[in-house]
């Protein structure tokens, strides 16, 4: 073999590389307490050892899942290690008979005990060769940008310092220590789909190159620093388009579709509350819905259009504009007093008053007097807005403004005396309307959570 292993087959381990490769990470600090988890494996024991020679504060954790007759035997094995390392134990028992998916059950099992158990963060012995595993088994099963970003290095209170080296470097570095470990047949069961990628998908990479786990294992940090830029191109284009949850359909298509795409995926994973991959597909057949026009004899006031995403999730194109929704339409938020100046809570919104001034419209001190009320829009709601001459219905200006009909009794409504001074991104009234000379309040909403 070459130095680079570039003529086939798995590289050498380093035994040196994971003390290096945890020094480097900087998620193992001296004198900070840090709960590794330790199954007994040879990466779980690297890190135990490489823990607490960089100095930290080290207890270790063991899970026995009761998975195997013997099991018990590896709790023996992990506590005459941390007796000889210093290191005290705690060793649960869990009970996981039944159907379903036994090792992802297993794993949240063991997460959750870490984070009843850890004084600070808890460590996992996860690797290059893990990273590699992750990535290459979510991407056969889950297309897109993130099935590439694999494990963070950090993930709440969850560290991982051995992400830069290989399993061959742990064990290595076991058998440099005199360190024993244990492995779990289970590992290699080619009835799972991680164990089949393990055993003969990755060995088949190291024969093009030695150095293939590394490399998925860089590529995956490399892409999770690109993610950040994404992300934060992703938000500024949505700040663009107002912040959501409904952005105008023209405008969104106007980004290009990669962009798009970003934007929709954010969109839809806040009313998901949580992780929606969209592909191009989707990404086509969403921009086609909201560009689409509603025949004249449709039916449909206001041309309202839906697609059943699954899950719960449905997107809805109304007034040319984009939303999604999840589970039934939100309900009105209970009514809460504003202090002018100071901020209040309503639903999904924060309403804000500030003194001299800002915000997206600026009422007059006077009219406005020290208290509002920020509640729910009402049918028969009128007022008379700045600058149009006249009274009109709220139901009215949401049409003009092409507010969707399910958002409308989430919008934050401004009273005061019972009369109505703004209607948040709609309109201000016309006695409330700052004019010159006028002591000034600007009043604001953002939107504070997902509805």
């Amino acid at each position: 073999m070459t130095e680079d292993g570039a003529d086939g087959g798995a590289r050498p381990g380093d035994p040196a590389a994971p003390l290096a490769a945890a020094r480097a990470s900087g998620l193992v600090v001296a004198g900070e307490p840090l709960l590794a988890m330790l199954s007994g494996g040879p990466d779980s024991v690297c890190l135990l050892d490489v823990a607490v020679t960089l100095g930290a504060e080290v207890a270790a954790l063991h899970v026995d899942h009761g998975l195997r007759p013997d099991s018990g035997a590896d709790a023996d094995r992990c506590r005459a290690l941390c007796e000889r390392l210093g290191v005290a134990l705690t060793v649960e028992r869990l009970d996981f008979a039944g159907a379903g998916n036994v090792h992802a059950r297993a794993r949240e099992a063991r997460y959750a005990l870490a984070e009843r158990h850890a004084v600070g963060d808890y460590a996992a012995g996860h690797t290059a060769s893990d990273q590699a595993e992750t990535v290459l088994y979510r991407l056969a099963s889950s297309p897109g940008r993130r099935a590439l970003l694999g494990m963070a290095p950090r993930r709440g209170r969850l560290v991982r310092p051995l992400l830069a080296v290989t399993a061959a470097d742990t064990r290595a570095h076991c058998v440099a220590r005199g360190l024993a470990w244990i492995d779990d047949p289970a590992n290699s069961n080619a009835r799972f789909a991680r164990a089949r990628v393990r055993e003969a998908l990755l060995p088949a990479l190291r024969e093009v190159d030695g150095r293939a786990e590394r490399a998925i294992a860089e590529t995956a940090a490399q892409l999770r620093d690109e993610q950040e830029v994404l992300d934060d191109a992703a938000a500024a284009a949505l700040d663009r388009l107002g912040g959501g949850p409904a952005v105008d359909a023209a405008a969104l298509a106007a980004l290009g579709p990669a962009l798009a795409r970003l934007v929709l995926r954010r969109l839809a994973e806040l009313a998901a509350g949580g992780p929606r991959p969209l592909g191009r597909g989707e990404t086509a057949a969403l921009l086609e819905l909201a560009g689409a026009r509603e025949p004249v004899d449709s039916g449909r006031r206001g041309g309202t259009r839906a697609l059943d995403l699954g899950g719960g999730l449905r997107a809805v194109a109304e007034y040319g504009t984009l939303r999604f929704a999840a589970g039934p339409p939100p309900a009105p938020p209970e009514a809460v007093e504003l202090a002018v100046p100071g901020r209040a809570r309503f639903g999904a919104w924060e309403v804000v008053a500030r003194a001299g001034g800002g915000g997206e419209v600026e009422c007059g001190a006077a009219a406005l007097g020290a208290r509002a009320t920020v509640r729910a829009w009402r049918a028969g709601d009128r007022m008379r807005p700045a600058g149009l001459g006249g009274s009109r219905t709220l139901a009215d200006l949401f049409a003009d403004r092409k507010v969707p009909r399910e958002l409308r009794p989430t919008v934050p409504v401004v009273e005061v005396a019972g009369e109505i001074a703004w209607v948040a991104g709609v309109a201000v009234g016309e006695r409330f309307a700052a004019g010159a000379g006028d002591d000034r309040v600007g009043l604001s909403a953002r939107r504070a959570v997902a509805t």
